[in-house]
């Protein structure tokens, strides 16, 4: 059954067009009128998901600016000492603030702290703005502050339960991988496969190999999964090939570690899981 998100990011805020044009054709309401906002009155959003800028593209929106202007207006909050809170645009205001602006266009909006993380991460992940580490924290947040379970918090922002269980799952790798991942130097599909081994020395050895030789995510996959162990007098052949490639399938499909015991004709298969959620996403998948 298709996930239908509950909100629309800033369309439930202000309407499905974008607030430029409700203005330019004059159907918003008065109170939500574009309005020149100085920057100095302006803060930071407290539930803002994104915690990396990049300077370069930030320096070239700046430059973008100060030839264009801000065209689309940013979304704030206001606050009872007279400043205002970032719900929607603080790319455009740090920029703006690069640029040497006074003052941005923005429409001023009443919102409960959950609207805006809602908000917030709907409206960085419809741009793929967010690192892994960040949409996850994102997911977190949105399921700790506001006491949402995992289902609920994945229909808010229009996506399957298992994708919200899969990305908060990295927050049980150390924290120098969850460095390398939010930094770009690990992929999320090199850190799911890192959350097989059994404790933080093997994961974070392995990380290092990967940055070192470049590992892709289907070798990485292939070495948890059939880890080297030396060979005893009398030991088993090396397994079939079938069934590691079965494994190696199996784990992609269920996003977690997959051991097939047995041989081709006979055997059983095991599923590790780590957390409540972990488990209950799993029997969903196997349910289908």
């Amino acid at each position: 059954m298709e996930r239908r998100p509950l909100g629309k990011g800033l369309a439930a805020l202000i309407g499905d067009a974008p607030p430029t044009e409700q203005v330019l054709r004059g159907d918003a309401p008065s109170q939500e009128a574009v309005a020149s906002i100085p920057l100095a009155r302006i803060r930071p959003g407290a539930h803002q998901p994104r915690r990396r800028f990049d300077e370069a593209t930030l320096q070239q929106l700046a430059d973008s600016i100060k030839t264009g202007g801000v065209i689309q207006p940013l979304i704030l909050r206001p606050f009872k000492d007279g400043g205002h809170e970032i719900i929607a645009g603080e790319r455009r205001w740090r920029a703006a603030k690069l640029a040497g602006l006074e003052a941005v266009p923005a429409i001023v909006k009443e919102a409960d702290d959950r609207t805006v993380l809602e908000v917030s991460i709907i409206e960085n992940l419809q741009r793929e703005d967010l690192n892994p580490i960040e949409e996850a924290e994102a997911y977190r947040r949105l399921i700790g502050e506001f006491g949402l379970s995992q289902e609920e918090a994945a229909r808010r922002v229009g996506k399957n339960r298992s994708t919200i269980a899969n990305s908060v799952r990295l927050f049980g790798l150390p924290k120098s991988i969850q460095g390398d991942v939010a930094a770009g130097l690990l992929s999320a599909g090199h850190a799911r496969a890192l959350l097989a081994l059994p404790n933080a020395t093997a994961q974070m050895g392995l990380a290092e190999r990967i940055k070192a030789k470049g590992l892709s995510v289907r070798e990485v996959e292939a070495l948890v999964n059939s880890p080297q162990r030396p060979a005893k007098k009398g030991s088993a052949q090396p397994r079939d090939v079938h069934i590691l490639r079965a494994e190696e399938d199996l784990k992609r499909k269920f996003g977690t570690k997959v051991r097939i015991l047995g041989n081709t004709n006979k055997g059983r298969i095991e599923l590790e899981y780590y957390t409540k959620d972990d488990l209950i996403r799993l029997v969903d998948v196997l349910k289908g």
